[in-house]
């Protein structure tokens, strides 16, 4: 079986293939379309994100077997479509799960003691004691959205502190020794924090919203090292000023599939972007919490692990 590799991964990716017997060609310039006119030729491609999978370049790749994501989720593919001509479908959340967890508790961590904040006024010649006091997580009832690989890794960073953790997941029974599951309205009246786990899917577009907001009995503290398309960014903000939310850590922002830097030129930096980035109240990561050195090596050994499974 022949593979086209579309954006470069771990090396041990390739040269584990190699071994198998797979012949592994590399393209990590040309254009969709140029990709499009050779993908008849192989079986299998792997991709992380760098364009999207739709129905016309699906029916160009007539012979292929199977589609590896290096990475958790598949919504630049149309899966759907995809598994319906017959294509084995392979992303590897298992790989940067762990990533994923230890980032989101860092990120609640440096909220509660105001990290970034004091960072920053300590390297300014500021020695502010009491107003850089800092909030204790046991005691607190973390709420998750989806609890999937990456809502379970949270939910076991957790097991050291003395918190109650609740999951909402459209799935039923997915609950253990780590966290409960329970009804979207009775993590809204009891969460003190909210951490989002859900892949991008036309339910979770835009879901957390001024009413979602609203509807928390207590105000809270969010975390998102999902999907920026999961927040409206607008009603993030005026929760942050009225203080319904407390205080917000996110890895992923709803204008990542902007040109991010342009956001910075003159006139074109959205009111409410200007508002996080100058606030103290808010953390703020280029989407890298499923992106350590070691869950390179996972999520490659991973894609490895299940093309071997299925094909070998």
């Amino acid at each position: 079986m022949k593979i086209l590799h579309l954006d470069s991964n771990h090396p041990l990716l390739i040269n584990q293939l190699n071994t198998l017997g797979f012949t592994n060609d590399e393209d990590y310039t040309s254009s969709k379309k140029d990709i499009e006119e050779k993908i008849h030729l192989y079986d299998g491609f792997i991709i992380r994100s760098r364009f999207s999978i739709d129905k016309t370049f699906l029916d160009k790749a007539k012979n292929l077997k199977f589609i590896g994501r290096v990475g958790a989720g598949l919504e630049n593919i149309d899966c759907d479509y995809a598994e319906s001509l017959g294509v084995t479908l392979i992303a590897a959340p298992e790989g940067n799960r762990n990533a994923v967890g230890e980032h989101s508790l860092a990120m609640l961590l440096s909220l509660f003691n105001k990290l970034n904040k004091a960072d920053k006024e300590v390297r300014n010649g500021k020695w502010l004691r009491e107003e850089n006091r800092g909030i204790e997580l046991d005691g607190r009832i973390v709420g998750l959205i989806g609890y999937g690989n990456m809502g379970k890794s949270f939910a076991k960073k957790l097991r050291g502190f003395d918190v109650e953790v609740l999951c909402y997941d459209l799935k039923p029974n997915v609950g253990d020794k780590n966290c409960k599951q329970v009804s979207l309205e009775e993590l809204q009246e009891k969460a003190d924090v909210l951490s989002l786990h859900t892949p991008q899917t036309p339910l979770t577009k835009n879901m957390i919203n001024a009413d979602f907001i609203n509807n928390f009995k207590k105000n809270f503290w969010l975390i998102n090292t999902a999907r920026g398309t999961s927040v409206v960014t607008k009603d993030l903000v005026e929760a942050l000023k009225s203080g319904k939310i407390l205080g917000a850590g996110l890895d992923v922002l709803e204008y990542e599939k902007s040109s991010f830097e342009n956001l910075f030129s003159d006139n074109k930096m959205p009111a409410a972007f200007e508002y996080l980035i100058n606030s103290d109240a808010v953390i703020l990561s280029p989407h890298v919490a499923g992106w350590t050195i070691e869950s390179k090596e996972r999520l490659a050994q991973t894609i490895v692990n299940k093309i071997k499974s299925k094909f070998c």
